[in-house]
């Protein structure tokens, strides 16, 4: 008897954690925090989308598809989005995803620590494997990572590859982080080596480009467990347009990856980027993160804003190291965990560059892209 009652309870209470585990599916909030109208543009456009995230849009791949297919529709409604044109999601929109399927009590939490420990309780077995497979300074980060990177992989890519579809244009897929990514038979696929911080782009038929953007200067907060990329190793895309090359955030600020794209002939630079702590756009610059360059005045310390920063030593003020004629950086907004986030879309053009986007909501920019010169 006593036997009995001890299994009934066993019972129970592994019934309990398995309804505790499952898979949230929580009430989400759509609003696209957007204001309307959006200025129209003739033929196809170069597009920046500030979406506004939250935790909830990655409960799973469906949420962030439907989130951010309600972007594309309103830039393709309010005319800022012709066919052809080539659109530009921030960094780390892939990231999260890390999450999906993760139980509801990752999605209630407010602090991204609880989360992932959630998310940990939920697959004990597949993140100590994770684990004992890393070996990077932050191991535990790494460990989320390596656990979750099939998944990520493929919800990436069917989000994407649905939106580019859908919409009929090129998308620059922000960034995710997977380890030793590979674009094979047409299908991102996690490897077993470093993680990476990648970005894909997505043609208007929905394929994902074989060729795939590492980032090169990872920020401090990144490299605990991303590793860096050759710069070297940046491509150049073919798009009807002409020639695009994709920075990631960071990459931006330095003019080695500019001198790989100029020997490429690149002509269109798509920077996805991700600005935290809340509220640092108008405050003082506090410089580099990511290694000095050369040509960077380390007097602007302090004297420049954040601002003011990325107006002059990322895309704003790079543009034409690469040789390139247009460019945008789309930055990602909204209030995931306690991340934080700031900045506004800036949209480039030889050598006008303005800050296009608004900070306290969502945005969409566009501008028209503009023919190649004549040979």
């Amino acid at each position: 008897m006593r036997g009995a009652i001890i299994l009934s309870v066993l019972a129970s209470l592994l019934a309990a954690w398995a309804w505790l585990m499952q898979p949230a599916n929580l009430a989400t909030d759509n609003n696209l925090h957007l204001e309307l109208p959006l200025g129209r543009v003739a033929g196809p456009a170069l597009v920046a989308i500030q979406p506004w995230m939250d935790e909830r849009h990655y409960q799973n791949a469906k949420q962030l598809g439907h989130h951010l297919a309600g972007y594309l529709q309103a830039a393709r409604d309010g005319g800022a989005m012709p066919e052809g044109s080539i659109v530009v999601f921030p960094e780390h929109i892939g990231t999260w995803l890390v999450a999906a399927k993760a139980p509801a009590q990752s999605f209630k939490t407010l602090n991204r620590n609880r989360a992932m420990a959630w998310l940990i309780a939920s697959r004990p077995v597949h993140f100590t494997r994770a684990y004992f497979a890393s070996d990077e300074d932050d191991r535990l980060a790494a460990a989320l990572f390596r656990m979750q990177a099939p998944r990520m992989a493929a919800d990436y890519t069917k989000v994407f590859s649905r939106l580019a579809q859908d919409f009929g244009v090129t998308i620059v897929a922000g960034s995710i982080v997977l380890p030793e990514p590979a674009v094979r038979a047409g299908l991102l696929s996690p490897g077993d080596g470093p993680l990476y911080n990648v970005s894909a782009v997505f043609h208007a038929d929905g394929g994902i480009d074989p060729n795939l953007v590492r980032k090169v200067h990872p920020i401090p907060d990144e490299a605990g467990f991303t590793a860096a990329a050759p710069a070297k190793s940046l491509p150049v895309f073919e798009t009807a347009s002409g020639r695009m090359g994709v920075l990631i955030c960071a990459d931006s600020w330095h003019p080695d990856v500019y001198a790989v794209l100029r020997a490429q002939s690149t002509e269109i630079i798509a920077v996805p980027a991700f600005l935290q702590p809340t509220g640092v756009w108008e405050s003082p610059w506090h410089g580099y993160t990511t290694g000095w360059p050369e040509d960077a005045d380390r007097s602007d310390v302090l004297r420049l804003t954040e601002r003011e920063a990325w107006m002059g030593y990322a895309l704003a003020g790079r543009l034409g190291d690469a040789g390139a004629r247009q460019g945008a950086t789309a930055f990602l907004r909204g209030e995931l965990w306690d991340l934080g986030s700031d900045g506004a879309n800036i949209l480039v053009k030889g050598n006008d560059a303005r800050v296009a986007g608004r900070r306290d909501s969502a945005s969409i920019s566009a501008a028209p892209l503009a023919a190649a010169p004549p040979l």
